[in-house]
């Protein structure tokens, strides 16, 4: 799809040029097209270049190209992907997480998450438990964030889950635990990084620490510490409890703290410069690693139906293990 700019078009941003050019598409449809890199610009003799700012402005005489994606199904399509599932029964199932695995369809991942998977897994009885594109999620792992997750297979477990993650262990026993390496050593061994979060101002793919964002809680335990080649501390294992759950809140808050998660590449792209630090083996390992070094090792919750306490621990994968190992050789 190609547009010309006229110039009389009563705005010179791009995404309302576009609204005024393309009426068959909604304004929020051709935003999202302009952020997921579908819209480019022909300047003059310049090549095509992608354009993710909707307020970027143009002139007479550009060229816009859309590249409109076909509709998807708008309900997710059972797969048979393999799970593994640490406890399930009529009301909930729990997971352990590969790294790579999208919880929830997506721009980009309308296929190949979570959902999918367990949609094929329970059938029918899953649809539409808390949304027809999140059936039966009460709470999110990154894709590259490994460890254990609850599902809830009906609408009782989902409305206590969903509770209980919203009240975060605050007055019940909900617990959620993660494990994470990360670069430095804090100077305090334990302590509660309490610094509100909301999208980043000039990355809207990242979160990061505003003034006026959202209540975000984290408490941390160092557990181990790595030395480099020099001897000096290199990296941590820190173990990290939530208080509040926003999107990216421990690789946010461990970067605030200046101690950004090993194999970062979003919160901590300054520091790989550390690895030269590294013993030969623990670089090897993080390059291998190919993500961040977080890991959801522990999730304590009230089940929906009897009110038992459950308890579930995750042991490191075998990345993770493989890393950690490395560090401690060069101890």
């Amino acid at each position: 799809m190609t547009v010309i700019v006229a110039g009389d078009e009563g705005s010179p941003r791009l995404d309302r040029v576009l609204a005024a050019k393309l009426p068959e598409l909604s304004r929020s449809r051709l935003k999202a097209l302009i952020l997921a890199g579908q819209v480019s610009l022909i300047k003059g003799s310049l090549g095509a270049a992608a354009v993710r700012d909707p307020a970027y402005h143009v002139t007479a005489g550009d060229t816009i190209t859309i590249d409109v994606p076909e509709a998807v199904p708008a309900e997710p399509a059972a797969e048979a992907i393999p799970l593994q599932i640490v406890y399930e029964d009529d009301d909930i199932i729990v997971i352990d997480k590969p790294a790579g695995l999208v919880v929830h369809p997506a721009a980009g991942h309308e296929s190949g998450t979570l959902v999918n998977a367990l949609i094929a897994h329970c059938g029918a009885s899953l649809s539409g438990i808390g949304g027809v594109k999140r059936p039966g999620i009460v709470h999110r792992l990154d894709k590259d964030t490994t460890g254990l997750m609850v599902i809830a297979k009906n609408d009782m477990a989902h409305a206590s889950l969903s509770a209980q993650f919203a009240d975060h262990g605050r007055t019940g026993a909900m617990e959620r635990g993660y494990l994470a390496f990360a670069w430095g050593l804090p100077h305090r061994p334990h302590g509660t990084i309490n610094a509100p979060i909301d999208r980043h101002p000039h990355a809207r793919d990242k979160m990061a620490v505003r003034p006026k964002g959202r209540e975000a809680i984290t408490h941390y335990q160092v557990q181990e510490s790595f030395t480099g080649r020099d001897g000096k501390p290199v990296a941590s294992l820190i173990a990290c409890h939530l208080e509040t759950g926003r999107t990216h809140q421990i690789r946010v808050h461990l970067a605030h703290l200046g101690h950004p998660l090993m194999g970062d590449s979003v919160y901590g792209p300054h520091f790989k410069t550390k690895a030269n630090q590294l013993a030969p083996g623990a670089r090897a390992a993080l390059e291998s690693l190919g993500r961040q070094a977080l890991h959801a090792y522990l999730l304590v919750i009230e089940h929906p139906r009897t009110g038992e306490i459950m308890r579930w621990e995750s042991e490191l994968p075998e990345d993770l293990s493989l890393l950690e190992e490395a560090l401690k050789a060069a101890l």
